[in-house]
């Protein structure tokens, strides 16, 4: 049997709304670390999932790695990145409700923005090209947690790449859903329009593509099926 230790957890900011708690006695295997601990109150406080990608933890008032070890009677902080100079906003979502792109612009438009790259995806009534065929309507369905996680990895990609990109939104919508319907939003927002912004934003939909788990069921007159894909991620994908 493991030993258990008990630390107290600080929460700060936009995670301490959430929690609805300052301070918490939270008892811990021993030996758990960091990404450990996010992965515990995540399942503890769901309302953190969206938050997750962007939480930063402190033990004993230095800054947390996933890999430390947390110490019995540890002070453990959990809070957003620090404030201070530009605040990048990334949006990323799994939903059945109508994609708003106006508003979603709008949560990731600064005073710094010159430009917004951004893809629409909408689901098409009529084929033409390849296997010519009709569409009643298409049924997506997605692994939300991991959908959504591998959605902030992209994110991750994509300012690694572009480091001039600011904002970044990617929403994807689930359900049934039918013709001239919009499915898949993805927007990045840069200053000026040479900054990476369209690359960005191809990259984005290319990689959603390959590595968030999301299907879709194609229902036409003749039938329905699933539509699979052909890319099977690597390790580190």
């Amino acid at each position: 049997m493991n030993e258990r230790i008990t630390v107290k957890v600080l929460f700060f900011a936009t995670l301490k709304d959430r929690t609805k708690n300052s301070l918490l006695d939270m008892e811990l295997e021993n030996g758990t670390n960091v990404k450990e601990f996010k992965e515990l109150l995540v399942e503890r406080f769901p309302v953190l999932e969206p938050l997750a990608q962007n939480m930063l933890v402190s033990i004993n008032q230095e800054f947390g790695y996933d890999q430390d070890v947390i110490p019995n009677q540890a002070e453990v902080g959990v809070f957003p990145a620090v404030s201070g100079g530009s605040e990048c906003a990334t949006i990323l979502k799994i939903t059945t409700e109508e994609i708003d792109a106006n508003k979603i612009i709008a949560e990731i438009t600064t005073l710094e923005t010159g430009a917004i790259s951004s893809f629409l995806g909408v689901i098409r009534g009529i084929t033409e090209r390849d296997q010519p065929h009709k569409t009643v309507f298409l049924e997506y369905e997605a692994y939300i947690p991991m959908a959504e996680k591998k959605m902030g990895q992209i994110a991750e990609e994509i300012r690694e790449r572009w480091p001039a990109v600011q904002g970044i939104a990617m929403i994807q919508r689930i359900g049934k859903l039918d013709p001239m319907t919009p499915t898949v939003f993805i927007a990045c927002a840069t200053s000026h329009r040479d900054t990476g912004g369209f690359d960005a934003a191809r990259y984005g939909i290319d990689r959603l593509k390959q590595i968030v788990p999301i299907w879709k069921k194609e229902v036409g007159p003749e039938g329905e099926e699933w539509v699979e894909g052909d890319y099977i991620p690597n390790r580190g994908d």
